[in-house]
């Protein structure tokens, strides 16, 4: 599948970041099931723990515009090798948006797709919730 358009939201979504303690920016766009595409930027608290992550942000306002369904996720960050989601992040996008293709995008605009479940193998699930 071709993640071109994909690809330069989560870049331009870079400039909406607010990395006011580690400059680091990072911007997320996120395909839905009917191919509307929803762009998150991290915004960086004093309180790190309440810093909220680009791809949770996306995911997020995609959520609460009513989407539940959902194709790729792609991030671009100021590294110079691919950029992946931290571990929250990871458990987020297998709860909300399931087995979907994550696009990772390095410094020279090069991409890698993986799976959600190749990225979080052992994933937390509904079923372990249920699970007494």
């Amino acid at each position: 599948m071709d993640y071109t358009d994909l690809v330069e939201k989560a870049i331009e979504a870079k400039q909406n970041a607010l990395p006011t303690y580690s400059k680091f920016h990072v911007g997320a766009a996120l395909l839905t099931e009917n191919d509307k595409i929803y762009t998150g930027s991290n915004v960086e608290s004093s309180s790190y723990s309440l810093t909220m992550c680009a791809e949770r942000n996306a995911i997020f306002k995609a959520v609460t515009e009513g989407e539940r369904k959902f194709k790729a996720i792609a991030l671009a960050g100021d590294t110079k090798g691919f950029i992946s989601p931290c571990g929250a992040c990871r458990q987020v996008i297998s709860d909300i948006c399931g087995e979907i293709d994550i696009i990772m995008i390095d410094g020279k605009m090069n991409t890698k797709v993986m799976k959600t479940s190749e990225l979080l193998p052992f994933a937390f699930k509904e079923d372990d919730l249920n699970n007494k």
